[in-house]
């Protein structure tokens, strides 16, 4: 969530000040891409998985405070709500058999940090929405200690000037009606209920346009083969309920706002981009500030005195905007770089799935960059921005739309057309054929036995509750199996039901 803020009262004085600043970010930010001031020395890829804690009853453990004292470890965080951790692995390049060394380092960090949690009582847990969350876990006492996190939930729902509403109705489990949610909440912790995956790619400046929007074209696809978060509040909802409920549980917008057309923070974007600077200044244009705090850097004067500007109120605006791809700008050891953050998987089921969707997503975004007629300039936006929604809402069910083929289930799409163009991509970037293999090898068999995190939950639940159990035993009796599961490692298509 970024860095901490200081929670004092904002005056119109600094909201002034702050806009006046970030435009100034956004002229330094102009000025290196002209110059071509930032480093690619190769391509990095980055992961960030964030992790839910539960108790031995597999109800949410608040504890990530004591949690993450025994873990002692600094690639693990705190995140928003109290049931959940973060880890940061480190940037590694992507090539070789790098892919599999983060595998082997994951799995041994997860092990080692599940292990130190359970002397807080607490164990880790990799999927993408808690099932034995209930509504008293998103009380207010429940965020995490740190002022950011209280200061950004008091002005969210300042901008707003109501309460929440989760709003949502499911693709129906098998024989059964549609289920609906409708509940109010007077805090954002249901955004904490979104644990995911955010994979980093370091790119350059010029090739940057071309990743985001690849990367925009895919994120329907993405979300169908990998969707893990079918149940919210006891019921079953979207595949990747996730989707709409980030967007939802931030939403500063009144139902008027909405109405107007007012763009929300979570937000997939309006249209293909020609340079990263399009969406910082998209951000800078269309989006209030939520935490108005000012540096005393001018990055101009930085600039032209050689030196490498922070950015700080872009970073910290940046952060307050949840794109689903995020553009990311950083310096590291005073050495400027840009990344994309892709937002848009859950958490688990295994780091194995976790490290073949990676694969899958670094793979055939690099295809798709090295198309000579680029996929963009034959599908609209919109179409992209509409697979992402119903890849969310109907998993392996649903029906995109991809320039050529017109609308096909995401399965066969990866089958027939993707799959082939991610093993070209990772053979591009330099990827190992064991590693490439390995991890396209699980994508293909998962689309072959169309077998997700949410169909494995959604069948087991069912099977569950024909034998007998009600929603809530069902929910914690499959967790139960899920968790087993999640700690043997073979991958979700392996899974039985029942």
């Amino acid at each position: 969530m970024g860095r901490d803020v200081t929670g004092r009262a904002y005056t119109r004085e600094d909201r002034q000040r702050y806009r006046e600043k970030l435009q100034r970010c956004l002229e330094a930010l102009a000025t290196m891409l002209a110059e071509d001031s930032f480093s690619f020395p190769r391509r990095q890829m980055g992961l960030e998985i964030e992790l839910a804690l539960v108790d031995d009853a597999l109800r949410p453990a608040m504890a990530n405070s004591e949690v993450l004292e025994k873990i002692d470890d600094p690639s693990f965080t705190l995140e928003l709500g109290q049931q959940n951790l973060e880890i940061n692995v480190p940037p590694r390049e992507l090539a070789g058999d790098e892919t599999l060394g983060l595998e082997q380092d994951l799995r041994k960090s997860l092990s080692a940090a599940d292990d130190k949690a359970q002397d807080a009582g607490a164990n880790l847990v990799m999927i993408g929405v808690l099932p034995t969350l209930r509504h008293e876990h998103f009380d207010l006492r429940w965020l995490s200690n740190s002022s950011r996190y209280k200061v950004l939930n008091d002005r969210i729902f300042a901008a707003r000037g109501e309460e929440t509403v989760l709003h949502m109705e499911g693709s129906p489990l098998s024989g059964h009606g549609p289920e609906r949610l409708l509940s109010y909440q007077e805090s954002i912790l249901p955004e904490a209920a979104c644990t995911s995956v955010q994979l980093h790619l370091q790119v350059a400046p010029a090739d940057f346009a071309a990743h985001w929007n690849a990367a925009q074209c895919i994120a329907g696809v993405q979300v169908a083969i990998g969707a893990n978060s079918p149940f919210l509040l006891g019921r079953a909802l979207w595949h990747e309920t996730r989707i709409p409920l980030f967007l939802q549980a931030t939403d500063t917008r009144s139902e008027e706002l909405k109405n107007q057309g007012v763009r929300p923070r979570v937000w997939f974007g309006e249209r293909w981009i020609t340079s990263i600077f399009d969406l910082f200044e998209e951000n800078a244009r269309y989006f209030p500030a939520l935490l108005p705090e000012t540096d005393d850097e001018n990055p101009v004067e930085v600039l032209e005195a050689g030196g490498t500007p922070e950015l700080t109120e872009l970073r910290l605006h940046n952060g307050t905007i949840w794109r689903w791809n995020r553009p990311v700008y950083d310096a590291v050891d005073g050495v400027p770089h840009l990344r994309i953050e892709n937002r848009v998987l859950p958490a688990g089921p295994t780091v194995l799935d976790i490290v073949a969707n990676a694969a899958f997503f670094y793979g055939t975004q690099r295809a798709l960059v090295d198309q000579d007629r680029p996929l963009w300039t034959r599908m609209s936006f919109h179409a992209a921005e509409e697979n992402l929604y119903t890849g969310a809402r109907h998993g392996m069910g649903a029906q995109l739309y991809w320039p050529g083929i017109g609308w096909v289930p995401p399965d066969e799409l990866v089958l027939r057309r993707l799959l082939p163009m991610a093993h070209d991509g990772l053979r591009a970037c330099g990827v190992s054929d064991e590693a490439r293999e390995r991890y396209l090898g699980v994508i293909e068999q998962r689309c072959l036995t169309r077998r997700t995190g949410s169909s494995w939950q959604r069948d087991t639940v069912l099977r569950l509750e024909e034998r007998g159990a009600d929603r809530d035993a069902a929910l914690t009796g499959m967790l139960r199996r899920y968790v087993d599961l999640m700690h043997e490692g073979e991958p979700v298509h392996t899974w039985p039901v029942g």
